[in-house]
C-alpha cells in the first residue's frame, strides 16, 4: 500500500452520520454528537449528515422520517455543532452518495456483505423478505465516507465491521484500477462511553427500540425526567470500587460510572479515585445532577430550534451545497477512472 492509499496524501477530513429514526438518546450524544463537536473544535474539516437513505432500508413513516431528520439536525446544533464550521446536511440531498454507491456495489463482493453481523442480526431468519437496501447498506456507507475522501470516521464498536468493509472496498478499487485514489479511512473509536448501555439492563446497548422508555435518556427529556430515570437506573448493592478493575462483572455499575466519566470529561480511574467507596444512594444523585446540568440545556435548545423548521431546512440545504462542492469532483474523477464517458 502506498502512502497515498494509506491516507498520507489526503486532506484530513472527518465524516460521520446518524440515522434519523427518532428518539435521539444519551448513547447517541456521548458516542457521537459530543465527539463530533470536539473534533470540530480541534480544527479538523468535518462533515456530518443525517443518513436518511440508510433509515429507509426498513420501512419508515414519511411524516415521522421528515420530523426525525429535522429533530436530529436540531440535536446536532443544540449539542454545539456549528453549521458554519462543520458541514451538516441530510444524505438524500447529495445525489453523489448513491451514484458512488452503485460503483461500489460493483466492487464489493457478495461474500463480504453476507459476513456483516448487522445484516445477520437485522434480517435474522427472514433474509428472503429483507430489503436489498438493507443487504447493500455497507456499500452505501462506504460511499458516504469515500465520496468526501474522508480520512477519519468516528464510529461505535457496532459499526467497526462496516468501516473495515469500507477499507476493503477502497483497497480493491485502487488495486483493480491501478490508482491511489481512495484513502484507507481510519476509525476513531475512543472514550469512556462510546457504547452506552441500557439503564435497565447493563448487558444491552441503550436503544431507541427498547420498549421501556426508562431504559434510556432521550435528548428531548426534561430535567425532571432525566433525574428520575437516573435515580431509578438498575444498580447492584455493592459500593463503588476504587479502580476500574472492580467494575468487572458489574455491568450496571460500570455503565453508570462510564456515563459519569464521559459527562464530566474524566477517565474512569479518575472518577473512582474520587468516588470509590460511595454507595449508589450517594452516587446516583451526583450523576443525576451532572446529567441534568449537561443535558437539560441541550433538550431546551432542541425544542427551541424545532419551533422553526424553516431555519433548520435552510441550514441543511446550505450544508448540502457545500457537501456537493467536495463530492462532485471526486465522483467525476471516479467515473473517469472507471471509464464512463462524461
Amino acid at each position: 500500500m502506498t502512502d497515498a492509499a494509506s491516507g498520507a496524501g489526503f486532506t484530513p477530513r472527518v465524516f460521520s452520520g446518524i440515522q434519523p429514526s427518532g428518539n435521539l438518546h444519551l448513547g447517541n450524544y456521548l458516542g457521537a454528537l459530543k465527539r463530533f463537536v470536539e473534533m470540530q473544535n480541534n480544527g479538523i474539516e468535518s462533515i456530518y449528515c443525517m443518513v436518511d437513505l440508510h433509515a429507509i432500508t426498513v420501512w419508515q413513516d414519511p411524516a415521522d422520517l421528515r420530523n426525525a431528520t429535522r429533530e436530529l439536525a436540531a440535536g446536532f446544533i443544540a449539542a454545539g455543532l456549528d453549521p458554519e464550521k462543520s458541514i451538516l446536511f441530510n444524505q438524500s440531498q447529495v445525489a453523489e452518495h448513491t451514484q458512488l454507491a452503485w460503483i461500489f456495489n460493483c466492487v464489493a463482493r457478495m461474500g463480504w456483505m453476507q459476513r456483516m453481523t448487522q445484516w445477520k442480526d437485522k434480517a435474522g431468519k427472514n433474509q428472503q423478505n429483507a430489503s436489498l437496501g438493507l443487504f447493500a447498506y455497507p456499500s452505501l456507507m462506504a460511499a458516504d465516507i469515500l465520496v468526501y475522501h474522508a480520512t477519519h470516521v468516528p464510529v461505535g464498536e457496532d459499526q467497526k465491521q462496516h468501516l473495515e468493509l469500507t477499507r476493503d472496498i477502497a483497497i480493491k478499487f485502487n488495486h483493480d484500477y491501478g490508482v491511489d485514489f481512495f484513502p484507507i479511512t481510519e476509525p476513531v473509536i475512543e472514550g469512556a462511553a462510546t457504547r452506552v448501555m441500557s439503564l435497565r439492563d447493563g448487558a444491552k446497548k441503550m436503544s431507541k427500540s427498547d420498549t421501556s422508555d426508562a431504559s434510556r435518556i432521550n435528548m428531548t427529556d426534561d430535567a425532571d425526567t432525566i433525574a428520575r430515570k437516573i435515580r431509578k437506573a438498575k444498580t447492584d448493592p455493592l459500593a463503588l470500587p476504587s479502580e476500574a478493575k472492580g467494575l468487572e462483572e458489574r455491568p450496571e455499575a460500570r455503565n453508570l460510572v462510564n456515563i459519569y466519566a464521559a459527562l464530566s470529561e474524566q477517565g474512569v480511574d479518575a472518577v473512582l479515585r474520587d468516588l470509590g467507596g460511595k454507595q449508589f444512594s450517594e452516587f446516583k444523585p451526583m450523576l443525576a445532577d451532572l446529567a441534568v446540568a449537561k443535558l437539560a440545556p441541550i433538550s431546551e435548545e432542541m425544542a427551541r430550534l424545532m419551533q422553526d423548521v424553516t431555519e433548520i431546512d435552510r441550514i441543511l440545504q446550505n450544508g448540502a451545497a457545500r457537501a456537493r462542492a467536495i463530492a462532485a469532483p471526486i465522483l467525476d474523477r471516479t467515473y473517469d477512472i472507471v471509464g464512463m464517458v462524461r
